[in-house]
């Protein structure tokens, strides 16, 4: 399983290294740059809302699903015929709460209306992950590292068109780039349920009121944690715009030092989409779930640390050649954000267990407790500090989720501290710091500067022990 995990992980790192940072830094910071920090704040905190509610197009199938297709593949075409309905049955109810909240929450005409077309554009990324959960249920993890990003391949294609093909007199305005992703999402769901399809054979959707129940009642656990953790993720920005005089503008501001850490996130992701169906499997067979928990922590928090310091340290020159306006601001937020990646990462592999496991009611409570943390934290801060606010708000309770969540996994698993492995990762923390202060004072260009503080960390990993090439390679080449 091991072996399994490193090789995919690779094509989907690789994949994902192709398209994804052409995204972030070609299309969305453009994106960004050409509409400016109101009209984009704008967007992402309407955004924001409708991803806090898709739990409600979810209900924590997907998740459900892939957990049992992973234990039992030959429930696919039954579970796909009837979820198929359920999938249109929850769009409509989504589109219904969605746009009662907007109204009850006095969003006006112009923002409803926007709100729409994202409500349809979830409903789309929605039924492709519900479609993508099958395939990797089904461990066809090489199928899904390519459509994990198509859509993204697509936007890029229909973004750039609008953004540099010269094919309109208008300047790019935002509702363009939500059209771009909603004709994205429209040919990727078309493609991955054909491939589907292929699989599970034919289909004839049906409406099977007491397999929708049964599927619900082991569905909403997954359903009230997705909508928790989205709350305590996404609220940041809804509180701005609503909050504030300058709402618009501030979440702006926070969108600019959010869009690395929202890229970030994305790599880090890709490790929970190949872990929750190998982890599941594994429990269900009893095997011992140590080893490839500790190798995928490693894997993860290496690279979060690493980069996490280097926007840290190099926060202002980062934001400074992406973005031209706020510049200081957004580059306080963005190294106080980008921390908090090393937290939000180890999320990933924790948090995947527990889901993998079953411990839905402990992983609810905890996120419970994370909205409130974030609530309250946003509602004191954001009046005085404003986006700064959200940010330091982000911070202190994702690093509070994610220090609760180990504690779990070694409650419930009963595992050992490896002492070892701790002090290694303090020494290597330590030593990712001090390279950063002496790259600050180095005679070169930043770029130069940040390029070598990057390559002696990695070296760094490599000489201490955290990662050893020789054990890679024989996983590799004997694990099965």
């Amino acid at each position: 399983m091991k072996r399994k995990f490193i090789t995919n992980l690779a094509l989907l790192l690789f994949l994902n290294l192709l398209v994804k940072p052409f995204w972030i830094f070609g299309i969305n910071i453009s994106v960004q740059n050409a509409v400016g920090p109101e009209e984009y704040g704008f967007y992402f905190a309407l955004f924001n809302f409708s991803v806090i509610l898709n739990m409600f197009l979810d209900l924590g199938i997907n998740n459900f699903n892939n957990r049992n297709i992973s234990q039992n593949s030959k429930l696919l075409n039954k579970h796909f015929s009837n979820i198929i309905v359920l999938k249109v049955l929850l769009s409509i109810v989504y589109f219904i709460i969605s746009i009662s909240i907007a109204w009850v929450s006095g969003y006006n005409a112009t923002q409803i209306t926007f709100l729409l077309f994202l409500v349809f554009n979830q409903f789309l990324l929605s039924f492709v992950l519900y479609l993508r959960s099958n395939l990797a249920g089904l461990h066809l993890f090489k199928t899904d590292s390519f459509i994990s990003v198509l859509d993204r391949a697509l936007m890029i294609l229909f973004c750039s068109i609008l953004l540099w093909g010269n094919f309109t007199k208008t300047p790019f305005q935002i509702k363009w780039f939500v059209f771009a992703q909603t004709a994205a999402y429209v040919l990727t769901a078309i493609i991955t349920f054909v491939l589907v399809l292929v699989h599970s054979g034919r289909i004839k959707p049906k409406f099977d009121f007491g397999f929708i129940i049964a599927i619900l009642k082991k569905s909403y656990p997954f359903a009230i944690l997705a909508l928790l953790m989205g709350a305590y993720t996404r609220i940041d920005s809804i509180l701005l715009e609503r909050l504030l005089p300058n709402g618009n503008q501030q979440a702006g501001i926070y969108a600019q030092g959010y869009v690395f850490l929202d890229g970030a996130l994305n790599f880090a992701l890709l490790f929970a989409g190949l872990l929750l169906p190998m982890f599941s499997r594994m429990l269900k067979l009893k095997e011992p779930i140590g080893q490839l928990t500790k190798l995928s922590f490693v894997l993860i928090i290496i690279p979060a640390v690493i980069i996490a310091a280097s926007c840290v340290f190099y926060r202002n020159e980062i934001i400074n050649v992406l973005y031209h306006s706020h510049v200081q601001n957004s580059a306080d937020i963005f190294g106080i954000l980008m921390t908090g990646f090393v937290f939000i990462s180890s999320t990933y592999i924790f948090g995947t267990l527990l889901t993998a496991n079953g411990n839905l009611k402990q992983l609810n409570i905890l996120a419970a407790i994370g909205v409130v943390l974030s609530v309250v934290l946003n509602l004191v801060l954001i009046p005085k500090h404003q986006a700064l606010g959200s940010a330091i708000s982000a911070l202190i309770t994702q690093s509070f989720i994610a220090l609760i969540q180990i504690i779990l996994v070694f409650r419930v698993f009963k595992l050992r501290v490896n002492y070892k492995l701790l002090i290694l990762l303090l020494i290597f923390a330590a030593g990712v710091i001090l390279i950063g202060v002496i790259s600050r004072d180095l005679p070169y260009n930043w770029i130069v500067s940040l390029g070598i503080m990057v390559t002696l960390s990695g070296i760094l990993a490599f000489s201490i022990g955290l990662i050893k090439v020789k054990s890679i390679y024989q996983i590799i080449k004997h694990d099965k």
